[in-house]
């Protein structure tokens, strides 16, 4: 059952909650897959192989498997399910925005999954089967597996959730545009999780609506339930893209308002030691003729002379409601 023979995992469940383990070499034929489950890793020659050659599942749905990209899909191929889904990615040092997709393919015997990378929800149902609390069936596994991808997303998106409030509390206090990275990311990770959680939606709506003789009335309501929480995450996701664009917005008009505001500063400033500057340059250019060059009080007169129109121009400005 090691990841680098290509079997990730594979088990034969016993109808009580819990599995029998099995290695490539006991795994059963074809013929007697009855309540297995077999988790391969697709990036092994042995795993394609088996899945191509011996698994017994459709052709069509082996080659889909296989693929390298996947989006979020539902498709009925006879009495079994392909299932294409994704989870957020919960692996040391990445991005849960960067979804890990799990494909399988169910029907009422058997269920073969494959991954290209670890997804933790797999290993959360081998920890129930280990304790005898795992599926018992096809129709269990995967709505274990559907249930379980959710609850690894709900805290994610309620963290987004969260961090935008937090920015939004922010925003009224500060305009630092440090606020904007951050907003950013935020942003990028909204979009980044809505692009593949509202099609997982469709899928989980096409699959409620399916009729799958393998699934039961009572698993079937269940799974409807899945698809109203994820019906849910994504109108949360859009809710946040929608609050974070506001926010973005509120802040770059804050920041418009305050650049234009020190500008304005900086113009009356100007306005107002514009004709000083006039008057001073006029009097220090080194050519002959200048008044007073000769008269020790020359300086002094100026000065007070440039104060007295640095005045005149303050209240002038006041009178024209410049400032």
């Amino acid at each position: 059952m090691a990841d680098e023979s290509g079997l990730v995992c594979a088990y034969r469940f016993d109808g009580q909650g819990g599995a029998e383990a099995l290695d490539w070499q006991t795994l059963p034929s074809a013929a007697d897959a009855a309540n297995t489950w077999v988790h391969l890793y697709l990036d092994d020659d042995r795993a394609r192989n088996w899945l191509l050659e011996e698994s017994g599942i459709p052709l069509v749905a082996a080659e889909a498997l296989l693929y390298e990209e996947t989006r979020p899909r539902c498709t009925p191929i006879g009495d079994g399910l392909l299932l294409n889904l994704r989870g957020v990615n919960l692996n040391p040092g990445a991005d849960p925005e960067d979804m890990v997709s799990i494909r399988l393919y169910l029907d009422k015997d058997r269920i073969v999954s494959a991954r290209r990378r670890k997804l933790i929800t797999i290993a959360d149902i081998r920890e129930r089967l280990h304790t005898g609390r795992g599926p018992k069936n096809s129709s269990e596994f995967l709505l274990d597996v559907t249930s379980h991808l959710l609850d690894r997303m709900g805290p994610v998106i309620a963290d987004l959730d969260d961090a935008i409030d937090a920015i939004e509390d922010r925003v009224l206090a500060d305009t630092q545009s440090s606020i904007r990275g951050e907003l950013w990311r935020l942003r990028r990770q909204a979009i980044a999780l809505r692009r593949y959680i509202s099609p997982q939606r469709d899928a989980m709506a096409r699959l409620v609506t399916e009729r799958i003789s393998w699934i039961d009335s009572q698993t079937s309501q269940r799974l409807r339930e899945v698809a109203d929480r994820i019906t849910r995450y994504v109108e949360d996701l859009d809710s946040g893209r929608e609050r974070a664009s506001i926010v973005q917005d509120e802040l770059t008009t804050r920041l418009s308002e305050k650049m234009n505001r020190n500008m304005y500063v900086l113009s009356v400033i100007a306005g107002i030691f514009l004709p000083l500057s006039l008057l001073t340059g006029l009097l220090g250019i080194n050519v002959g003729g200048i008044p007073g060059d000769k008269w020790p009080w020359a300086f002094t007169v100026v000065t007070i002379g440039l104060f007295v129109v640095g005045f005149v121009e303050y209240f002038l400005f006041r009178r024209l409601k410049w400032i």
